[in-house]
């Protein structure tokens, strides 16, 4: 008898491996929470870097041996009390993100720009000043 595919000799090791798999919101890697665009403006880039939620205080720029690393962290406390003091409902968050980006390393802080509004950061740089250009091609002989 023909059976759908969902019921096959490993249906219940399946099922037990998706329900851990599942993507959920404290299982998925922060780099998704930080979903970014980058955008070429000629002499410049943007960064375009989504962080709804967070408040501009929360988020810190870091520029590090040419790498520019965003961070954001986030905590807060919700508390719910009958007459009595007592909690009805207590509930806490913290969540902490991260992302990093090689920007160069000629750059100094004094080349960025950022502004927070509406859930976005946007950070705009200049392009790499002394990009080592290859002017012309060289092989490498192989042995």
């Amino acid at each position: 008898m023909l059976l759908p595919r969902l019921f096959n000799d490993k249906f219940v090791d399946n099922v037990f491996d998706d329900m851990f798999s599942f993507p959920s919101f404290f299982s998925m890697p922060s780099n998704r929470w930080m979903s970014t665009n980058v955008k070429d403006m000629g002499n410049d880039y943007q960064l375009e870097i989504e962080l709804p939620g967070y408040k501009k205080e929360d988020i810190h720029a870091k520029l590090d041996n040419g790498y520019l690393t965003i961070a954001a962290d986030q905590q807060s406390d919700n508390e719910v009390k009958d007459e009595d003091g007592k909690y009805i409902r207590k509930e806490s968050y913290s969540g902490k993100c991260q992302r990093s980006f090689y920007v160069g390393e000629d750059l100094k802080e004094e080349d960025f720009k950022a502004s927070f509004k509406d859930g976005i950061l946007s950070v705009v740089f200049p392009k790499e000043k002394n990009q080592n250009k290859i002017e012309n091609q060289r092989y490498i002989p192989i042995e």
